[in-house]
């Protein structure tokens, strides 16, 4: 068995959706298991689309994860000889992930996190963009915009059918059904919804 290294560090996937972040997350977990290292792997349980205790990508891959509400509550779940963390949908965590992140790394940990940079509204989303700054290693993925073909780095949310609305809540879980990935061009947001929506219609898991 392995021990930890000197020093660990911090690895960002980031992207839109659709852009292949957990399919790459999952390869590098199942690397470091070839690798005979301790891996955890958790989620948030914000995101059980495909399902409750694993992360899983758009293609199908999927790997078994702890679902966790929050930092304090990852924090409390890692244990002492594990020598690699990776956290799928790290946009959903408070900003607490960020300074966890920093003590494993100076614990000597490998740190993965996978998560979109931008919401629906191309603003900076959750810790990610913090992480990024943090990070030794970040790779930002890009999709294949669904209008015209070209690189696509924006995720595009649609309520039925049509662009949501700047003032709709950031959080809502949920896949091709509702998102689709976009380049600058041809993303769109409308400057207010004439349908307001309660946050928690919003936040129900598809």
């Amino acid at each position: 068995m392995y021990g930890k290294p000197s020093s660990g560090w911090i690895e960002v996937i980031c992207g839109s959706m659709f852009c292949g972040k957990t399919e790459e997350l999952i390869r590098r977990i199942r690397r470091a298991r070839i690798a005979r290292q301790k891996v955890q792997v958790f989620k948030h349980s914000l995101d059980a689309r495909y399902a409750e205790r694993e992360v899983a990508s758009h293609n199908g891959l999927q790997w078994e994860a702890l679902p966790v509400e929050s930092t304090q509550q990852l924090r409390q779940l890692i244990e002492p000889d594990t020598t690699v963390v990776a956290v799928d949908e790290g946009q959903f965590f408070d900003d607490g992930l960020l300074d966890l992140c920093k003590a494993l790394a100076e614990q000597g940990v490998r740190v993965i996190v996978a998560g979109l940079d931008m919401d629906f509204r191309g603003e900076p989303f959750g810790p990610i963009p913090q992480l990024l700054a943090q990070a030794e290693v970040v790779d930002k993925l890009q999709a294949i915009c669904v209008v015209c073909g070209g690189p696509a780095s924006h995720t595009q949310r649609l309520i039925d059918g049509r662009p949501a609305a700047y003032d709709d809540p950031v959080i809502m879980v949920g896949a091709n059904e509702v998102y689709q990935a976009r380049c600058r061009g041809c993303h769109q947001v409308n400057p207010h919804s004439p349908f307001p929506r309660r946050e928690s219609q919003l936040r129900s898991v598809s």
